[in-house]
C-alpha cells in the first residue's frame, strides 16, 4: 500500500497518521496526513512528488485539508506545498528562520515561531531544531512527532560545516529532553526501520542521540565520506 495509517494508538480521540510513500528516480520521501477524527480536519507535512496520492488520501479518508507544515525547504520537502495550498485553499506554515534562510515565497506561507496552535482538535506544537538546515522545525501533534530530516530512526541529516554540526547536536539533546519515550517518530525518509518507533527504541538503537558532547558529535558527523546526497551513513 502507498497509504498506510500507522498511528499506533488505540484512542477514538487521538489524531490519525497516514504514511504516504512518495518517490521520484532515486529520491523516496514519507509524506505524512494527520487527521483530527473529530472534525475530519486534516494537516500534511512535507508534500513532495506524487500529487495524486495525496489526493486519494484526502478522499479516501474523508478529511478536508486544512493546512500544510513544513519542516524545512529542501525540495524534496516542498514540492507540492503550493499547488496543493491553491488547489485546497489553505496555508502553508514554516518557521520564520526557514524562510529568512531560504527564501522560499507562497502566496499562502505563513511564517510561525514556536507558538503552538490548534486545526481542529489536534495541538501543533512546532519545535526548531536547527542543524540540517537554519530554520528546521519539527512538529508535535498528540503523541506524534514529525522530524523532517532532523531525526531519522537510525541517524540524523546531514549538516554543512561545524556550526551546524553543533546546531544539530543541541536540536537532538532538546528533542531527548522534551519528549516522552512513548511519543511516535515520523521521518522524512525511511532506511532501516519504519516510522512511527516509540523514542524509546529510537534512544536504543541511534548512535546519534549518545554523543557526550557537541565536539565529539561534529567531528563524527563531519567526517570525510559524507556528501549532501548521503544523508545517512550507518558505519
Amino acid at each position: 500500500m502507498d497509504t498506510d495509517r500507522i498511528d499506533g494508538g488505540d484512542d477514538v480521540l487521538a489524531p490519525r497518521v497516514f504514511l504516504i510513500k512518495v518517490a521520484r528516480q532515486v529520491m523516496k520521501n514519507n509524506n505524512y496526513l494527520i487527521v483530527d477524527p473529530a472534525s475530519q480536519q486534516a494537516v500534511l507535512v512535507d508534500p513532495a512528488w506524487q500529487i495524486d496520492k495525496i489526493h486519494a488520501a484526502l478522499a479516501s479518508t474523508r478529511s478536508t485539508l486544512s493546512g500544510i507544515l513544513l519542516t524545512h525547504a529542501h525540495f524534496d520537502h516542498i514540492d507540492l506545498a503550493q499547488p496543493l495550498a491553491e488547489f485546497y485553499n489553505c496555508p502553508i506554515w514554516m518557521s520564520r528562520r526557514e524562510i529568512e534562510a531560504s527564501g522560499f515565497h507562497a502566496r499562502q506561507l505563513v511564517a510561525i515561531d514556536e507558538t503552538p496552535w490548534w486545526v481542529g482538535g489536534m495541538r501543533i506544537e512546532p519545535i526548531l531544531t536547527p542543524g540540517h538546515t537554519p530554520g528546521c522545525m519539527c512538529y508535535l501533534i498528540g503523541n506524534n512527532l514529525f522530524t523532517g530530516d532532523v531525526l531519522f530512526i537510525e541517524g540524523c541529516g546531514i549538516c554543512n560545516g561545524p556550526d551546524a554540526a553543533f546546531e544539530m547536536f543541541e536540536s537532538l539533546e532538546l528533542l531527548k529532553a522534551r519528549l516522552h519515550p512513548d511519543t511516535h517518530v515520523f521521518p522524512g525518509h525511511t532506511y532501516l526501520r519504519p516510522p512511527g518507533q516509540r523514542f524509546a527504541d529510537v534512544l536504543g538503537h541511534n548512535m546519534y542521540l549518545h554523543f557526550p558532547d557537541r565536539h565529539a558529535f561534529a567531528a563524527f558527523r563531519l567526517r570525510k565520506g559524507q556528501s549532501e546526497s548521503r544523508l545517512l551513513d550507518f558505519r
